[in-house]
């Protein structure tokens, strides 16, 4: 099957320049000359020059090798890393949030509306409960540290 070429917008044909003398540069503070560096990344000394001109026909795996070879390999990882625009999408596709009396915090939201026919809660008999329990239990931990002492 032939290859199809593509044209790309001007905007991604300036970072493709700019990537290939980034590349250049890098190699050129290492020392290493386009031979050595082309026989490394196993390419023709003219696809090297292709490369650094930023030529968008080089395959990416070729772009990626180049990379490696430099030690930059690390920084393709931050390409696309945080998608802003994808995540809005991804938000404004959530169904809604549930909301009370017209509000969605989160501290509403956990906490139980009650039932208007469901009884009152009576907050200080269970705290008494809640006390006494903790004394009990408090009072049987200590019981069971004497036991295990003597």
């Amino acid at each position: 099957m032939a290859r199809s070429f593509h044209t790309l917008f001007s905007s991604n044909t300036k970072q493709l320049t700019a990537l290939g003398e980034r590349l250049r540069d890098a190699r050129l503070r290492r020392k290493l000359t386009t031979v050595l560096f082309a026989e490394r990344l196993g390419v023709s000394r003219d696809t090297l020059n292709r490369l650094e001109k930023g030529d968008p026909n080089i395959a990416i795996g070729t772009y990626l090798k180049a990379l490696r070879i430099l030690g930059l390999d690390q920084d393709i990882d931050q390409v696309a890393k945080d998608d802003v625009i994808g995540r809005k999408l991804q938000d404004r596709d959530l169904p809604p949030r549930r909301t009370i009396k017209g509000r969605s915090t989160a501290l509403e939201l956990s906490t139980p509306v009650r039932n208007a026919a469901e009884p009152a809660i009576d907050v200080e008999s269970h705290r008494k409960r809640n006390q006494k329990a903790l004394a009990l239990m408090l009072k049987l931990r200590s019981k069971e540290a004497a036991d295990g002492e003597t």
